[in-house]
């Protein structure tokens, strides 16, 4: 069950694969300055992420003029998001969660999906510039997407 709305958001330091190397992404970086929003997603490669992960990346001069930064987190290993996101284009961060850490906290591990193990179930959160979850939406399967209209609104009227 995911972190309901109201939580204070567990904050995180996972690796992302960049041009410069590998950095570290946090969700305290954003803190004070920042709206974020948190995508959680099963898998890299998939056709419902890479569809996700396009349409954001789209769309993501909306989500900079709501003044937010959009995060994505998977299991897959930072490498793997490097080389999907090369092949599709995308350009929002991607961080790895391959310890399953963060999608334990925010309460989006799914035990076994399809004999494939642990991964995060497809979940959306709004974090405002406080740390508190504004926004909290687990998809009931991981084929569905998040309701990104709420997102927006729930985003503007942070404003």
């Amino acid at each position: 069950m995911a972190i309901p709305v109201g939580s204070k958001a567990p904050d995180f330091t996972l690796k992302s694969k960049q041009a410069s190397g590998l950095v570290d992404v946090k969700l305290s970086t954003n803190l004070g300055n920042k709206n974020t929003v948190i995508l959680f997603f099963p898998l890299a490669f998939t056709s419902v992420c890479t569809k996700e992960m396009c349409d954001i990346t789209s769309g993501l001069n909306t989500y900079t003029g709501l003044n937010a930064d959009v995060i994505a987190i998977s299991v897959d290993s930072p490498f793997a998001q490097e080389a999907w996101a090369q092949k599709e284009k995308i350009s929002i961060t991607l961080a790895s969660d391959l310890n399953k850490k963060t999608a334990e906290a925010y309460g989006t591990l799914l035990p076994d999906l399809g004999g494939l193990g642990a991964v995060s179930a497809r979940a959306a959160f709004v974090i405002d510039k406080d740390g508190v979850v504004q926004y909290s939406e687990q998809t009931p399967t991981p084929k569905e997407l998040p309701n990104f209209n709420a997102i927006r609104e729930t985003l503007a009227k942070l404003q």
